[in-house]
């Protein structure tokens, strides 16, 4: 080994090579087990390799750590990490969790692990980085931080005591939305209870909308309602109509009362369209402006760091008012020709005349044609006045053609997969999602 004592926080998102330097993946947590008499034994690594999958590496497989990279001898068993009953997982399970110094001077949390490499080769524990309470009143005052060997202190579990998760999401803060959503899907359920809890709105309604829709519903009903309105205020509309959907209809109807009346409005409007339709799939936020509006308005509006690739792919001509019902849609104009045309181009002279919008009724097999035929994004959906009531976006309709298990799902099935969904769309069928709303359609 090229290292003989590193830090656990610190090898989480560290690449992974074999040893002709190919990329293998990135480690997302440490393994260890306990023993009685000694500091926990490091057994391995979990590592994500491509396609989100997360394998479980031998410590025996890796033959060098340091410079934010590991080297292994190229041996890794490509099946499904499962954790077995003793094992723990450092950065998800020991990080945050409260610790009692043998000597009597009081408790501390633990802030970071280091394993240590031992003469025979092994990995164990080492030491503790931990940090007492803080003793001033002061905001932003910290409490004093120490190193502390495993055999000094002694973990404290309190019933009905929380672990603290500020660690391990300060740990995973660079992972996007999906994949922190899978780093939260493969903890234990409390554990992921734990987590979410703790997360900031904005960032727990991005994580919700990656999620598979049994666990979106068991953490919602785990934060209280009034913090549950506001997460839902933070999701995309169409994503929270699909959750409240699958609650309880009381339920659902008192978080609607409890989130900001625009975006209660924006979602009871798409409860109210059937789950295979345009309506059923869109969402109503997509960018609107007005005919006499400028290429580098256009731009400006597009380069939202906080909008989705999907829905800055066009923007939408309409006349006014510009909130979904809109004034008569007029067209749409795609951010490529707005790149062709000078800063002071009216976005009404660019309009694709070769679009159709569709309606809310249409079926979801029938947009599903128009992305693929004509190479879409988004595709426009008008009510019966050709008002512009949302956009229809390939993440829509993806979402609502894998199946159930798609997030966890191995690829060996991805041919299969794909012939089914090729048979579906020719018959003119396309199988149910396994979230998606029984609403009857608009009444």
């Amino acid at each position: 080994m090229s290292a003989t004592r590193v830090f656990v926080a610190r090898l989480a998102g560290c690449t992974v090579f074999d040893p002709a330097g190919d990329r293998v993946g990135k480690v997302r947590d440490v393994l260890v087990v306990y023993r009685k008499n000694d500091p926990p034994l490091v057994v391995g690594l979990i590592v994500e390799i491509p396609g989100k999958r997360r394998v479980f590496v031998s410590m025996s497989r890796v033959t060098s750590i340091g410079s934010g990279q590991i080297i292994t001898t190229g041996l890794i068993n490509v099946r499904r990490f499962e954790q077995r009953g003793g094992e723990v997982r450092v950065i998800a399970e020991m990080l945050g969790r409260t610790v009692v110094f043998n000597d009597g001077s009081g408790e501390a949390t633990v802030e970071d692990v280091s394993i240590e490499e031992s003469a025979q080769g092994g990995w164990a524990i080492s030491q503790l980085f931990v940090r007492r309470p803080k003793t001033s009143l002061s905001l932003f005052a910290k409490g004093a931080t120490a190193f502390a060997a495993w055999a000094e202190v002694r973990e404290q579990a309190t019933a009905g005591q929380a672990q603290s998760a500020e660690q391990l999401i300060a740990t995973y803060s660079d992972l996007k939305p999906a994949d922190l959503a899978n780093t939260l899907l493969d903890l234990p359920p409390e554990r992921m209870y734990e987590v979410a809890g703790e997360l900031p709105d904005g960032r727990l309604a991005d994580v919700l909308e990656e999620m598979p829709e049994r666990e979106q519903v068991g953490i919602l009903t785990r934060l209280g309602d009034a913090r549950a309105a506001d997460v839902l205020d933070h999701m995309q509309p169409d994503d929270a109509a699909d959750l409240i959907a699958q609650l309880p209809e009381e339920h659902g109807e008192q978080l609607l009362d409890l989130m900001e009346p625009e975006e209660a409005d924006d979602v009871r409007f798409l409860l109210t369209y059937a789950p295979d339709t345009a309506g059923g799939l869109m969402t109503t936020e997509p960018i609107i402006v007005s005919a006499d509006a400028t290429v580098a308005e256009g731009l400006a509006l597009i380069r939202r760091h906080d909008l989705a690739p999907a829905l800055g792919a066009a923007i939408c001509v309409t006349l006014p008012p510009y909130e979904p019902p809109t004034g008569r849609f007029l067209g749409m104009v795609h951010f490529q020709r707005m790149l062709r045309y000078p800063p002071h181009e009216r976005l009404g002279t660019l309009l694709d005349q070769g679009l159709d919008p569709v309606t809310a009724d249409t079926s979801a097999a029938e947009v599903t044609r128009i992305l693929a035929s004509y190479d879409l994004v988004s595709v426009p959906v008008v009510d019966d006045n050709h008002r512009l009531v949302g956009v229809v976006t390939i993440d829509d309709v993806l979402d609502y053609l894998l199946p159930d298990d798609w997030r966890s799902h191995d690829g060996n099935d991805d041919v299969r997969r794909r012939a089914a969904a090729r048979t579906d769309l020719t018959t003119g069928s396309i199988p149910l999602h396994h979230g998606r709303r029984t609403g009857n359609g608009p009444s």
